[in-house]
């Protein structure tokens, strides 16, 4: 919120957001009195980035008048979950070389990754191994939290920035408004320098820490797996893997009569299923909805933090609400147009 305040000057300032997207950013966009400018995730690439319609995208505000200031990049990724690879990466910062763009790289699940394919690269990194001129001249802000980690702690509250290639005077005002704030956060103070500084090979608690850490994301990654499949076995919902993060994000394929119940009843279609979900099952998702997403797709977010020994059942649960849905909405049965990818 500090570094889009100081980007926002006007409603005639855009930044560049991911859909689907972490809705703090349109908040605050709109907050500062800024332009939100979308550009879209390709979910059958596996939610990734399309530099030409992204490029379209920027092309299309500057006709209507609007300076784009800014890109936000969030990987891993809230609520999709794919990880970016480094090529992209680098892609990314050549468009924003190209295009005098500030980057914003939301880094903030960058220890939860579930593949090998594609670990985390900071675009810090990439940026430095890019040279010169990219590297010297590329603003980049990038973001870190002790409120996601390994078991997503958002009870502790604590964060950086980190400021490259911003102007002196520039780096001076943010620190100005930083300093508002007189009476930091003690406890997040402490999570942060744990963080940022963790127990070393040779420290005497390094051996559990490092047998902890690695436990925890062996168990994570097979709940994605067990997630994942889970949804690809349901009808009419398709699912990518999650790569990263903490999340899920299946695409429900709607019948049509579910579609209009949800209209007759005055609420979104995807917030229709997930009242439903719940419901039944008292399993609590998020609509799609409140990401952002195409016209007539929809989706929901989970999390895969649940108790390992928890998932089969969860799932098992979800399976049974959805074909029950999917038999009193579809019309078909368990045939005709329905969709599992298993």
């Amino acid at each position: 919120m500090q570094m889009l305040n100081a980007i926002i000057r006007s409603d005639r300032d855009g930044i560049l957001v991911p859909v689907p997207q972490y809705p703090l950013y349109s908040a605050a966009i709109s907050l500062f009195g800024g332009s939100l400018v979308p550009y879209y995730l390709e979910e059958e690439a596996n939610w990734g980035l399309d530099f030409a319609n992204i490029r379209q995208t920027v092309t299309e505000a500057r006709s209507k008048g609007i300076t784009v200031r800014a890109m936000v990049i969030i990987n891993p990724g809230n609520p999709t979950g794919q990880c970016l690879s480094e090529g992209t990466i680098r892609e990314l910062l050549s468009f924003c070389y190209r295009e005098n763009l500030v980057l914003l790289a939301d880094e903030v699940y960058q220890q939860n990754i579930y593949q090998d394919e594609r670990p985390f690269i900071s675009a810090r990194k990439v940026l430095f191994d890019m040279g010169p001129p990219t590297s010297r001249e590329v603003q980049l802000v990038s973001f870190h939290t002790v409120s996601k980690g390994y078991w997503g702690e958002c009870g502790q509250r604590g964060g950086y920035f980190e400021m490259t290639n911003l102007p002196p005077k520039t780096v001076d005002e943010i620190y100005k408004v930083a300093s508002i704030a007189l009476s930091p956060n003690v406890p997040g103070q402490i999570f942060m320098g744990l963080m940022v500084n963790p127990p070393k090979p040779g420290d005497i608690s390094y051996m559990k820490y490092a047998a902890e850490s690695k436990a925890i994301l062996e168990s994570l990654r097979r709940r994605a797996h067990i997630m994942t499949d889970g949804f690809n076995n349901c009808r009419n919902v398709v699912c990518n893997f999650t790569e990263g993060a903490m999340y899920s994000f299946p695409q429900i394929r709607l019948p049509q009569r579910a579609i209009d119940a949800a209209q007759s009843a005055g609420k979104a279609a995807d917030v229709f299923y997930c009242l439903k979900l719940l419901e039944a099952t008292g399993i609590s998702t998020v609509p799609g909805s409140g990401f952002g997403q195409k016209e007539g797709v929809f989706h929901l977010r989970t999390t895969i933090l649940p108790a390992e020994e928890d998932m089969p059942a969860i799932m098992s649960s979800f399976k049974k609400f959805n074909d029950s849905f999917m038999d009193q909405y579809d019309g078909y049965g368990g045939g005709g147009s329905s969709y599992s990818r298993m």
